[in-house]
């Protein structure tokens, strides 16, 4: 098997993945709240900042999931 070629993601492996996927969203949802209640200009633009950045990580995240999708194996109906 060539080194470039893909393999199935294990189920620890998918757990890990979607844990951090979730994380990622709690944390753009707490940065939107806290951005949305400060006054603080320099707080806001520092939320938003780490925002488009786990907003980032989560459509990293997402993508890898795709891209080994069709290397899961077939769940049955």
């Amino acid at each position: 098997m060539q080194s470039n070629q893909m393999q199935a993601l294990s189920g620890k492996e998918l757990e890990y993945i979607a844990d951090s996927i979730s994380n990622e969203d709690l944390l753009i949802k707490q940065l939107a709240a806290t951005a949305g209640t400060t006054q603080n200009q320099t707080v806001q633009q520092i939320c938003v900042q780490h925002i488009q950045s786990h907003s980032q990580h989560m459509n990293s995240l997402i993508q890898l999931l795709q891209q080994h999708q069709q290397y899961a194996p077939a769940q049955p109906q």
